[in-house]
C-alpha cells in the first residue's frame, strides 16, 4: 500500500477544495471518473501541445487548415461592424485562432479578443505571444469557467460578438450534455450574435482510434499527469505506474472513451478519504464525441441557433460551423 499521513493544509484554498470535492465525487462512484477540466495545469498544457503535434492526432491539423485557408470566407460570414469582439472558450495557445485574428486586425482598427480558459498558465503565454505578434489587437482575458467569463463579458458590453468554441471541445461532452451546453451558451448571447463551433466528424474508426491511442504514449502521460497533479495539490499518493491508458471507439454511437486501468488492487490515500482500486478497475477520463452533419444542424435548431454556414477541411474529417443566435 502507498500510505501518507492525513493532513488538511493542502485543502485550505477555495480552489483546492473545489478540486478535491469534484475528484471525490467522481472516485466514489461505482463507475469511477475524473473531471477532464483538471487536465490543464502547466504540465498538462505542455503535454497537450505535444499531442496536437503527434502524427495520429489529426484534429488540430484539420482545423488549422480550415482557419488558415478559409479565413476570409469565415470572417465574411461574421458580418460584424466595428468594434469587433471575439470571445473564445478554451482558448489554449491560440495557434489556430491566430489566423483569424490576424485577418481581422489587418482589416479593422478595433478588434478586442476575449480568451477564456481555466489555465492561467496558457492565458499568460497567449497574451505575451499576441502582444508581440499582433500589437494592434486588444486582449482582455478571463481566467475561469466559460459561463462565468461569458456573463462578465455580457455585463461589460452589448456590442455584437462572435464566440469561438474550437478544437472539437464540444466533443468532450455527451450529446445530451453538449445540447445543454449550447442552450446555456445561447442564454449569454444577444440575438444576432454568432458562434463558430468545431466538430469532429464521423469517419474511418481506425483513424479515430489511433488519434487517442498514440504510439508515443503521450495520451497516457496526459491522463496520468492528472494523478500527479492530485498528488501535488490534493496531497494524494497515486502511483502513476499502476495505471495503464486504454481507449475505445464505438463507431455506432460515435463515442470515443478514454480510461485509466488499474493494473493491481491497491488503495490511494487522500487527506480526508481513502479510495480502493480493484485490479482491472477503470477510471473514465474523457469522452470524445464524433458527429454527423445532420446531428450538428439539429443541435443548432434545438438550442436557439440558426445554422449559417460550415467550413470543412479538404478530407472532410472536421468542420467549423457558424450559427447565429435567434
Amino acid at each position: 500500500m502507498y500510505m501518507l499521513s492525513k493532513r488538511n493544509d493542502s485543502l485550505t484554498s477555495e480552489v483546492n477544495r473545489s478540486f478535491y470535492d469534484d475528484v471525490m465525487w467522481g472516485l466514489r462512484r461505482s463507475e469511477k471518473c475524473l473531471p477532464s477540466k483538471y487536465f490543464y495545469d502547466a504540465q498538462g498544457d505542455v503535454l497537450f501541445q505535444k499531442i496536437m503535434r503527434c502524427p495520429e492526432y489529426y484534429l488540430t491539423r484539420c482545423e488549422e487548415e480550415i482557419l488558415r485557408e478559409q479565413t476570409a470566407d469565415v470572417a465574411a460570414c461574421f458580418a460584424l461592424k466595428e468594434p469587433i469582439n471575439i470571445v473564445e472558450l478554451g482558448a489554449g495557445d491560440g495557434s489556430k485562432t491566430f489566423h483569424l485574428l490576424q485577418f481581422l486586425t489587418s482589416s479593422s482598427n478595433y478588434v478586442t479578443y476575449h480568451p477564456i480558459d481555466i489555465s492561467s498558465h496558457i492565458l499568460n503565454h497567449l497574451e505575451e505571444d499576441l502582444k508581440e505578434k499582433l500589437p494592434r489587437l486588444q486582449v482582455k482575458s478571463y481566467h475561469g469557467d466559460y459561463f462565468e467569463g461569458l456573463a462578465a463579458i455580457q455585463q461589460q458590453t452589448d456590442l455584437p460578438k462572435v464566440v469561438l468554441f474550437l478544437g472539437a471541445n464540444i466533443g468532450n461532452m455527451s450529446k445530451v450534455d453538449a445540447t445543454q451546453f449550447c442552450s446555456r451558451m445561447r442564454s449569454f448571447l444577444n440575438k444576432g450574435d454568432k458562434v463558430l463551433v468545431g466538430f469532429d466528424l464521423v469517419k474511418n474508426p481506425r483513424i479515430i482510434q489511433a488519434a487517442y491511442d498514440d504510439e508515443a504514449g503521450l495520451t497516457w502521460q496526459f491522463n496520468t499527469n492528472l494523478l500527479t497533479r492530485m498528488n501535488r495539490e490534493l496531497d494524494a499518493n497515486f502511483n502513476e505506474e499502476l495505471f495503464e491508458h486504454y481507449c475505445h471507439y464505438d463507431p455506432i454511437s460515435g463515442t470515443c472513451s478514454s480510461y485509466l486501468v488499474s493494473l493491481l488492487e491497491h488503495r490511494v490515500v487522500f487527506p480526508e478519504d481513502e479510495i480502493h482500486f480493484g485490479k482491472g478497475e477503470l477510471i473514465h477520463m474523457e469522452v470524445s464525441q464524433k458527429y454527423l452533419q445532420a446531428e450538428i444542424d439539429e443541435m443548432a435548431t434545438e438550442t436557439g441557433f440558426l445554422p449559417i454556414d460550415s467550413f470543412a477541411d479538404k478530407r472532410g474529417w472536421f468542420v467549423d460551423v457558424l450559427w447565429e443566435a435567434q
